[in-house]
Protein backbone atom coordinates (compact mmCIF):
# COMPACT_ATOMS: atom_id res chain seq x y z
CA UNK A 1 0.00 0.00 0.00
CA UNK A 2 1.31 3.34 -0.97
CA UNK A 3 1.91 6.05 2.17
CA UNK A 4 -0.49 8.53 0.66
CA UNK A 5 -2.87 5.73 0.88
CA UNK A 6 -2.18 4.07 4.63
CA UNK A 7 -2.44 7.77 5.52
CA UNK A 8 -5.49 8.17 4.77
CA UNK A 9 -6.35 4.83 6.21
CA UNK A 10 -5.46 5.66 9.47
CA UNK A 11 -6.82 9.41 9.59
CA UNK A 12 -10.02 8.08 8.78
CA UNK A 13 -9.49 5.97 12.27
CA UNK A 14 -8.52 8.77 14.41
CA UNK A 15 -12.00 8.26 16.17
CA UNK A 16 -11.44 4.67 16.46
CA UNK A 17 -8.34 5.35 17.90
CA UNK A 18 -9.70 7.65 20.54
CA UNK A 19 -12.16 5.01 21.91
CA UNK A 20 -10.80 2.26 21.34
CA UNK A 21 -7.27 3.10 23.39
CA UNK A 22 -5.47 4.83 25.59
CA UNK A 23 -5.68 7.63 23.74
CA UNK A 24 -6.25 11.26 24.09
CA UNK A 25 -9.96 11.46 23.98
CA UNK A 26 -10.56 9.62 27.03
CA UNK A 27 -7.92 11.71 28.88
CA UNK A 28 -9.92 14.81 27.58
CA UNK A 29 -13.03 13.54 28.84
CA UNK A 30 -11.82 13.23 32.32
CA UNK A 31 -9.59 15.79 32.80
CA UNK A 32 -12.46 18.29 33.25
CA UNK A 33 -12.92 16.47 36.65
CA UNK A 34 -8.85 16.90 37.27
CA UNK A 35 -8.04 20.21 39.42
CA UNK A 36 -6.72 22.67 36.96
CA UNK A 37 -3.23 23.29 36.41
CA UNK A 38 -1.90 26.55 38.04
CA UNK A 39 1.10 28.32 37.04
CA UNK A 40 4.37 25.93 36.61
CA UNK A 41 5.10 22.21 37.42
CA UNK A 42 6.32 23.09 41.00
CA UNK A 43 2.77 24.10 42.16
CA UNK A 44 1.24 20.58 40.89
CA UNK A 45 4.24 18.50 42.97
CA UNK A 46 6.89 18.71 40.02
CA UNK A 47 10.11 20.32 39.61
CA UNK A 48 11.14 22.69 37.72
CA UNK A 49 14.59 22.91 35.77
CA UNK A 50 16.94 25.52 37.45
CA UNK A 51 16.58 28.11 34.77
CA UNK A 52 20.47 28.78 34.27
CA UNK A 53 22.24 29.12 31.16
CA UNK A 54 23.99 25.58 30.05
CA UNK A 55 26.81 24.59 27.97
CA UNK A 56 26.89 21.76 25.36
CA UNK A 57 29.26 19.63 27.40
CA UNK A 58 26.83 20.11 30.54
CA UNK A 59 23.69 19.03 28.32
CA UNK A 60 25.05 16.70 25.80
CA UNK A 61 23.34 19.12 23.40
CA UNK A 62 23.73 21.97 21.03
CA UNK A 63 25.55 25.35 22.28
CA UNK A 64 22.00 27.69 22.68
CA UNK A 65 24.28 30.62 21.43
CA UNK A 66 24.20 28.27 17.74
CA UNK A 67 20.21 29.44 17.99
CA UNK A 68 20.03 32.28 18.79
CA UNK A 69 17.26 34.82 17.06
CA UNK A 70 15.40 31.77 15.47
CA UNK A 71 11.91 30.76 15.43
CA UNK A 72 10.34 26.76 16.05
CA UNK A 73 7.55 25.85 15.08
CA UNK A 74 5.71 23.18 17.29
CA UNK A 75 2.28 21.32 16.61
CA UNK A 76 0.55 19.95 19.71
CA UNK A 77 -2.72 18.56 21.55
CA UNK A 78 -3.84 18.95 25.29
CA UNK A 79 -4.38 16.72 27.32
CA UNK A 80 -5.89 19.61 29.41
CA UNK A 81 -3.76 20.51 32.47
CA UNK A 82 -0.30 19.68 30.44
CA UNK A 83 -0.72 22.84 28.31
CA UNK A 84 0.76 25.04 31.02
CA UNK A 85 3.33 22.90 32.19
CA UNK A 86 4.17 22.95 28.21
CA UNK A 87 4.11 26.57 27.56
CA UNK A 88 5.99 26.89 30.99
CA UNK A 89 8.56 24.83 29.82
CA UNK A 90 8.99 26.81 26.15
CA UNK A 91 9.16 29.70 28.36
CA UNK A 92 12.24 28.43 29.79
CA UNK A 93 14.14 27.10 26.70
CA UNK A 94 12.86 30.79 24.70
CA UNK A 95 15.27 31.99 27.51
CA UNK A 96 17.71 29.76 27.86
CA UNK A 97 18.43 30.00 23.69
CA UNK A 98 17.19 33.42 22.82
CA UNK A 99 14.66 31.83 20.60
CA UNK A 100 10.94 31.74 19.71
CA UNK A 101 8.33 28.50 19.89
CA UNK A 102 5.60 29.29 17.88
CA UNK A 103 2.71 27.00 19.72
CA UNK A 104 0.00 25.96 17.46
CA UNK A 105 -2.83 24.12 19.78
CA UNK A 106 -5.22 21.42 17.84
CA UNK A 107 -7.51 19.42 18.70
CA UNK A 108 -7.05 16.01 18.43
CA UNK A 109 -9.20 15.15 16.07
CA UNK A 110 -7.73 17.72 13.36
CA UNK A 111 -4.13 17.27 13.74
CA UNK A 112 -2.81 14.18 11.94
CA UNK A 113 -4.69 15.83 9.01
CA UNK A 114 -3.75 19.04 9.62
CA UNK A 115 0.05 17.96 10.10
CA UNK A 116 -0.48 15.88 6.43
CA UNK A 117 -1.86 18.99 4.77
CA UNK A 118 0.88 20.83 6.12
CA UNK A 119 3.30 18.34 5.09
CA UNK A 120 1.78 17.81 1.40
CA UNK A 121 1.86 21.42 0.80
CA UNK A 122 5.84 21.90 1.68
CA UNK A 123 5.49 23.71 4.92
CA UNK A 124 5.79 21.18 7.55
CA UNK A 125 6.35 22.13 11.65
CA UNK A 126 9.12 21.57 12.48
CA UNK A 127 8.08 19.88 16.29
CA UNK A 128 4.82 18.08 16.64
CA UNK A 129 3.38 15.64 19.30
CA UNK A 130 1.48 12.23 18.41
CA UNK A 131 -0.05 9.16 19.60
CA UNK A 132 1.69 7.60 17.04
CA UNK A 133 4.02 7.68 13.93
CA UNK A 134 2.35 5.78 11.33
CA UNK A 135 1.50 8.55 8.99
CA UNK A 136 4.85 10.84 9.15
CA UNK A 137 7.13 7.38 9.44
CA UNK A 138 9.14 8.12 6.51
CA UNK A 139 9.27 12.13 6.57
CA UNK A 140 10.80 12.46 10.13
CA UNK A 141 13.87 13.39 11.61
CA UNK A 142 16.32 10.85 12.34
CA UNK A 143 17.32 12.05 16.05
CA UNK A 144 20.88 9.79 16.14
CA UNK A 145 21.92 12.78 13.51
CA UNK A 146 22.12 15.29 16.39
CA UNK A 147 21.16 13.71 19.52
CA UNK A 148 23.71 10.90 19.33
CA UNK A 149 23.24 6.94 18.74
CA UNK A 150 23.24 6.32 22.32
CA UNK A 151 20.77 9.28 23.13
CA UNK A 152 17.97 5.90 22.64
CA UNK A 153 19.44 4.27 25.56
CA UNK A 154 17.91 7.13 28.22
CA UNK A 155 14.44 5.78 27.53
CA UNK A 156 12.95 2.54 28.62
CA UNK A 157 13.38 -0.49 26.40
CA UNK A 158 9.68 -0.85 25.57
CA UNK A 159 8.84 2.89 24.49
CA UNK A 160 12.21 2.62 22.50
CA UNK A 161 10.65 -0.02 20.30
CA UNK A 162 8.11 2.34 18.65
CA UNK A 163 11.03 5.33 17.83
CA UNK A 164 12.88 3.42 16.03
CA UNK A 165 12.84 2.84 12.04
CA UNK A 166 14.12 0.00 9.80
CA UNK A 167 17.94 0.87 10.21
CA UNK A 168 17.32 1.11 14.24
CA UNK A 169 17.51 5.14 14.05
CA UNK A 170 15.62 7.34 16.45
CA UNK A 171 13.26 8.99 14.29
CA UNK A 172 11.02 10.32 18.10
CA UNK A 173 11.44 10.69 21.85
CA UNK A 174 8.48 8.98 23.60
CA UNK A 175 7.16 11.59 26.03
CA UNK A 176 5.06 10.22 28.31
CA UNK A 177 3.41 6.86 28.72
CA UNK A 178 -0.28 6.05 29.70
CA UNK A 179 -0.70 2.48 31.77
CA UNK A 180 -4.13 0.20 32.37
CA UNK A 181 -4.28 -1.18 36.00
CA UNK A 182 -6.55 -2.05 38.57
CA UNK A 183 -8.24 0.75 41.53
CA UNK A 184 -9.72 -0.41 44.26
CA UNK A 185 -12.06 0.39 46.82
CA UNK A 186 -10.31 0.10 49.99
CA UNK A 187 -13.69 0.88 51.95
CA UNK A 188 -15.12 -2.10 50.31
CA UNK A 189 -12.28 -4.18 50.99
CA UNK A 190 -12.15 -3.01 54.56
CA UNK A 191 -15.83 -3.84 55.09
CA UNK A 192 -15.91 -7.12 53.54
CA UNK A 193 -12.76 -7.92 55.57
CA UNK A 194 -10.92 -8.85 52.79
CA UNK A 195 -7.20 -8.30 52.48
CA UNK A 196 -5.99 -5.83 50.23
CA UNK A 197 -3.87 -6.56 47.97
CA UNK A 198 0.10 -6.37 47.91
CA UNK A 199 1.81 -3.53 45.84
CA UNK A 200 5.02 -5.49 45.54
CA UNK A 201 3.52 -9.03 45.23
CA UNK A 202 0.51 -9.02 42.15
CA UNK A 203 -2.61 -10.87 42.52
CA UNK A 204 -3.09 -13.81 40.32
CA UNK A 205 -6.48 -13.26 37.80
CA UNK A 206 -7.98 -16.31 40.27
CA UNK A 207 -7.21 -13.95 43.47
CA UNK A 208 -8.29 -10.86 41.99
CA UNK A 209 -11.87 -12.54 41.34
CA UNK A 210 -12.28 -14.20 44.09
CA UNK A 211 -11.70 -11.24 46.05
CA UNK A 212 -14.23 -9.25 44.14
CA UNK A 213 -16.58 -11.84 44.58
CA UNK A 214 -16.07 -12.09 48.13
CA UNK A 215 -16.42 -8.33 48.40
CA UNK A 216 -20.13 -8.32 46.59
CA UNK A 217 -21.61 -10.91 49.14
CA UNK A 218 -20.47 -9.46 51.66
CA UNK A 219 -21.70 -6.26 51.04
CA UNK A 220 -24.27 -6.82 48.93
CA UNK A 221 -22.88 -4.31 46.44
CA UNK A 222 -23.87 -4.85 42.23
CA UNK A 223 -20.97 -6.19 41.24
CA UNK A 224 -17.47 -7.63 41.55
CA UNK A 225 -15.07 -6.12 39.05
CA UNK A 226 -15.87 -3.53 36.42
CA UNK A 227 -13.42 -2.38 33.42
CA UNK A 228 -14.07 0.01 30.43
CA UNK A 229 -15.24 -1.31 27.37
CA UNK A 230 -12.56 -1.30 25.26
CA UNK A 231 -9.93 -3.32 23.04
CA UNK A 232 -7.12 -1.66 24.66
CA UNK A 233 -8.71 -2.90 28.33
CA UNK A 234 -9.12 -6.11 26.62
CA UNK A 235 -5.10 -6.49 25.43
CA UNK A 236 -4.38 -6.16 28.98
CA UNK A 237 -5.80 -9.24 29.52
CA UNK A 238 -4.53 -11.03 26.78
CA UNK A 239 -0.95 -9.50 27.86
CA UNK A 240 -1.12 -11.25 30.81
CA UNK A 241 -1.88 -14.58 29.60
CA UNK A 242 0.35 -14.59 27.35
CA UNK A 243 -0.73 -13.24 23.73
CA UNK A 244 -1.32 -9.46 21.79
CA UNK A 245 -2.98 -9.29 18.58
CA UNK A 246 -0.23 -7.95 16.42
CA UNK A 247 3.10 -7.24 17.03
CA UNK A 248 5.96 -5.38 15.06
CA UNK A 249 6.21 -8.92 13.06
CA UNK A 250 1.99 -8.67 12.20
CA UNK A 251 -0.48 -10.96 13.07
CA UNK A 252 0.31 -12.11 16.52
CA UNK A 253 -2.83 -13.94 18.17
CA UNK A 254 -2.75 -17.08 20.55
CA UNK A 255 -6.33 -17.99 19.90
CA UNK A 256 -5.84 -20.46 22.82
CA UNK A 257 -4.82 -18.50 24.95
CA UNK A 258 -6.85 -15.60 24.34
CA UNK A 259 -10.06 -17.81 25.08
CA UNK A 260 -8.41 -18.66 27.93
CA UNK A 261 -7.78 -15.13 29.07
CA UNK A 262 -11.63 -13.92 27.98
CA UNK A 263 -13.43 -16.21 29.00
CA UNK A 264 -13.89 -15.44 32.94
CA UNK A 265 -15.41 -12.04 31.73
CA UNK A 266 -18.52 -13.88 30.36
CA UNK A 267 -18.50 -15.60 33.01
CA UNK A 268 -18.79 -12.54 35.58
CA UNK A 269 -20.91 -10.90 33.30
CA UNK A 270 -23.12 -14.39 33.41
CA UNK A 271 -23.21 -14.19 37.04
CA UNK A 272 -23.64 -10.52 37.16
CA UNK A 273 -20.75 -10.51 38.97
CA UNK A 274 -19.75 -7.76 36.13
CA UNK A 275 -22.04 -5.51 33.98
CA UNK A 276 -23.27 -6.99 31.38
CA UNK A 277 -26.10 -4.25 30.34
CA UNK A 278 -22.51 -1.63 30.06
CA UNK A 279 -20.84 -3.90 27.45
CA UNK A 280 -23.68 -4.63 25.41
CA UNK A 281 -25.13 -0.92 25.29
CA UNK A 282 -22.87 1.16 23.24
CA UNK A 283 -22.00 -1.05 20.16
CA UNK A 284 -17.79 -1.32 19.41
CA UNK A 285 -17.94 2.10 21.33
CA UNK A 286 -15.37 2.79 24.05
CA UNK A 287 -17.17 2.91 27.34
CA UNK A 288 -15.68 4.02 30.34
CA UNK A 289 -16.51 2.37 33.88
CA UNK A 290 -15.30 5.09 36.17
CA UNK A 291 -19.61 6.28 37.29
CA UNK A 292 -19.68 2.33 38.31
CA UNK A 293 -16.49 2.61 40.23
CA UNK A 294 -17.65 6.40 42.04
CA UNK A 295 -21.04 4.95 42.71
CA UNK A 296 -18.98 2.18 45.15
CA UNK A 297 -20.63 -0.72 42.99
CA UNK A 298 -17.63 -2.22 42.54
CA UNK A 299 -14.20 -3.04 44.13
CA UNK A 300 -12.33 -3.78 41.41
CA UNK A 301 -12.30 -1.56 38.18
CA UNK A 302 -9.75 -2.27 35.09
CA UNK A 303 -8.66 0.83 34.09
CA UNK A 304 -5.49 3.33 33.90
CA UNK A 305 -3.58 6.09 35.26
CA UNK A 306 -5.00 9.07 33.37
CA UNK A 307 -8.48 8.01 36.36
CA UNK A 308 -6.27 9.19 39.28
CA UNK A 309 -6.46 13.12 39.17
CA UNK A 310 -10.83 12.71 38.99
CA UNK A 311 -10.94 10.13 41.36
CA UNK A 312 -8.62 11.82 43.69
CA UNK A 313 -11.07 15.20 43.55
CA UNK A 314 -14.26 12.95 43.34
CA UNK A 315 -13.98 9.68 44.82
CA UNK A 316 -16.13 10.06 48.31
CA UNK A 317 -13.85 6.69 49.53
CA UNK A 318 -11.16 5.52 50.27
CA UNK A 319 -9.36 4.03 47.11
CA UNK A 320 -6.09 2.93 45.79
CA UNK A 321 -4.48 1.37 42.98
CA UNK A 322 -2.96 -2.45 42.65
CA UNK A 323 -0.47 -3.57 40.51
CA UNK A 324 -1.98 -5.57 37.82
CA UNK A 325 -3.22 -9.39 38.20
CA UNK A 326 -0.39 -11.84 37.01
CA UNK A 327 -1.25 -15.27 34.81
CA UNK A 328 1.48 -16.23 32.12
CA UNK A 329 2.81 -12.90 32.17
CA UNK A 330 2.19 -9.40 34.40
CA UNK A 331 1.93 -5.91 34.06
CA UNK A 332 -0.37 -3.88 32.10
CA UNK A 333 -0.65 -2.72 28.69
CA UNK A 334 1.02 0.74 27.70
CA UNK A 335 -0.22 4.04 25.24
CA UNK A 336 1.60 7.02 25.16
CA UNK A 337 2.79 10.07 23.23
CA UNK A 338 5.86 10.95 21.36
CA UNK A 339 7.25 14.18 20.32
CA UNK A 340 9.01 14.13 16.68
CA UNK A 341 10.61 16.61 14.11
CA UNK A 342 10.09 16.81 10.65
CA UNK A 343 13.41 16.09 8.43
CA UNK A 344 12.05 18.85 5.85
CA UNK A 345 11.34 21.48 8.44
CA UNK A 346 12.89 25.06 8.31
CA UNK A 347 14.94 24.21 12.21
CA UNK A 348 16.04 20.81 12.26
CA UNK A 349 19.09 20.62 14.23
CA UNK A 350 16.78 23.56 16.93
CA UNK A 351 13.83 21.23 16.70
CA UNK A 352 16.59 18.10 17.66
CA UNK A 353 17.35 20.39 20.35
CA UNK A 354 14.18 21.29 21.59
CA UNK A 355 13.10 18.01 21.86
CA UNK A 356 16.48 16.73 23.73
CA UNK A 357 15.60 20.02 25.89
CA UNK A 358 11.65 18.54 26.92
CA UNK A 359 12.43 15.44 27.60
CA UNK A 360 15.47 16.08 29.84
CA UNK A 361 14.61 14.53 33.21
CA UNK A 362 13.67 17.77 34.60
CA UNK A 363 11.66 19.02 32.24
CA UNK A 364 9.83 15.45 31.83
CA UNK A 365 9.11 15.62 35.69
CA UNK A 366 7.19 18.88 35.38
CA UNK A 367 5.41 17.77 32.51
CA UNK A 368 4.05 14.62 34.12
CA UNK A 369 3.67 15.96 37.59
CA UNK A 370 1.06 18.29 35.70
CA UNK A 371 -1.03 16.18 34.29
CA UNK A 372 -0.24 12.35 35.89
CA UNK A 373 1.13 10.52 33.56
CA UNK A 374 3.88 7.92 33.69
CA UNK A 375 7.75 8.59 32.69
CA UNK A 376 9.43 7.25 29.83
CA UNK A 377 13.04 7.62 31.29
CA UNK A 378 15.02 5.05 32.40
CA UNK A 379 16.39 7.58 35.39
CA UNK A 380 12.58 8.44 36.72
CA UNK A 381 10.97 4.94 35.98
CA UNK A 382 13.55 3.45 38.84
CA UNK A 383 13.56 7.02 40.90
CA UNK A 384 9.97 8.14 40.24
CA UNK A 385 8.27 11.58 39.62
CA UNK A 386 7.15 13.77 42.34
CA UNK A 387 2.91 14.11 41.31
CA UNK A 388 0.72 15.70 43.49
CA UNK A 389 0.62 14.21 47.18
CA UNK A 390 -2.93 13.07 46.79
CA UNK A 391 -1.90 11.33 43.48
CA UNK A 392 1.49 9.92 44.28
CA UNK A 393 0.81 6.62 45.90
CA UNK A 394 -1.06 5.29 43.07
CA UNK A 395 1.02 6.94 40.30
CA UNK A 396 4.03 5.17 42.01
CA UNK A 397 2.13 1.56 41.41
CA UNK A 398 1.61 2.15 37.66
CA UNK A 399 5.51 3.56 37.48
CA UNK A 400 6.35 0.12 39.35
CA UNK A 401 4.24 -1.86 36.81
CA UNK A 402 6.06 -0.56 33.88
CA UNK A 403 9.46 -2.68 34.89
CA UNK A 404 6.55 -5.76 35.05
CA UNK A 405 5.07 -5.16 31.72
CA UNK A 406 6.47 -7.19 28.67
CA UNK A 407 7.70 -5.25 25.59
CA UNK A 408 5.91 -7.10 23.04
CA UNK A 409 2.79 -4.85 24.63
CA UNK A 410 4.88 -1.78 23.60
CA UNK A 411 5.02 -3.50 19.80
CA UNK A 412 1.33 -4.12 19.83
CA UNK A 413 0.15 -0.54 20.35
CA UNK A 414 2.69 1.06 18.22
CA UNK A 415 1.59 -1.13 15.48
CA UNK A 416 -0.59 0.70 12.83
CA UNK A 417 -3.08 -2.37 12.56
CA UNK A 418 -3.62 -2.26 16.34
CA UNK A 419 -6.92 0.24 16.87
CA UNK A 420 -9.06 -1.40 14.19
CA UNK A 421 -7.98 -5.07 15.70
CA UNK A 422 -9.07 -3.43 19.17
CA UNK A 423 -12.63 -2.65 17.24
CA UNK A 424 -12.61 -5.86 15.94
CA UNK A 425 -11.98 -7.83 19.33
CA UNK A 426 -14.55 -5.82 20.78
CA UNK A 427 -17.13 -6.65 18.30
CA UNK A 428 -16.33 -10.36 18.86
CA UNK A 429 -16.20 -10.07 22.27
CA UNK A 430 -19.74 -8.29 22.55
CA UNK A 431 -21.17 -11.38 20.56
CA UNK A 432 -19.99 -13.65 23.04
CA UNK A 433 -21.53 -11.57 25.69
CA UNK A 434 -24.90 -11.40 23.54
CA UNK A 435 -24.60 -15.20 23.48
CA UNK A 436 -24.49 -15.33 19.35
CA UNK A 437 -20.59 -17.01 19.43
CA UNK A 438 -18.68 -19.27 21.93
CA UNK A 439 -15.40 -17.95 22.91
CA UNK A 440 -13.81 -19.85 20.80
CA UNK A 441 -14.86 -19.35 17.80
CA UNK A 442 -14.99 -15.42 18.43
CA UNK A 443 -11.04 -15.69 18.60
CA UNK A 444 -11.14 -17.40 15.23
CA UNK A 445 -13.02 -14.61 13.63
CA UNK A 446 -10.80 -11.98 15.61
CA UNK A 447 -7.80 -13.54 14.37
CA UNK A 448 -9.37 -13.57 10.87
CA UNK A 449 -10.21 -9.76 10.93
CA UNK A 450 -6.93 -8.54 11.89
CA UNK A 451 -5.38 -10.70 9.11
CA UNK A 452 -7.57 -8.89 6.62
CA UNK A 453 -6.84 -5.59 8.37
CA UNK A 454 -3.05 -6.03 7.68
CA UNK A 455 -3.89 -7.15 4.45
CA UNK A 456 -5.39 -4.09 3.50
CA UNK A 457 -2.55 -1.98 5.12
CA UNK A 458 -0.11 -3.85 2.80
CA UNK A 459 2.90 -3.84 5.64
CA UNK A 460 2.83 -7.73 6.45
Amino acid sequence: MSMKRLSALVASMAVATLLASCAPGEVIDDSTTQPPATGTGTETGGETPDGGQTTAEETGGSDPADFSGKTLSYVYFTDGPDEQATRDLIAQFEEEHDVTVELEVLAYADLVTSVLNRLSGGNPPDVVRLTALTDFRNDLLVLDDHLGADYINEFLEGPGIAVTNDDGQMIAVPSDLTMNGPFINVDLFNEAGVELPDPEDPWTWEEMIEAGTAIKEATGIPYAFAMDKSGHRLSTILSQYGTVMVDSGGLALDTAKAAEALQPLVDMMAADDMPRDFWLGSGSRYEGANEIFLAGDTPIYLSGNWQVGQFAQNAEFEWTVAPNPCAEECGGFPGGKFMAAFKDAAEPELAAEFIRFMNTAESQSTFLASFGALPTRVDLAESGVEYPTEWQDALDVFIADLNRTPTNGYEANGNPAFSPSATALVEEMSEVVAGNKDMATAMTDTEAKIQGILDELGSW
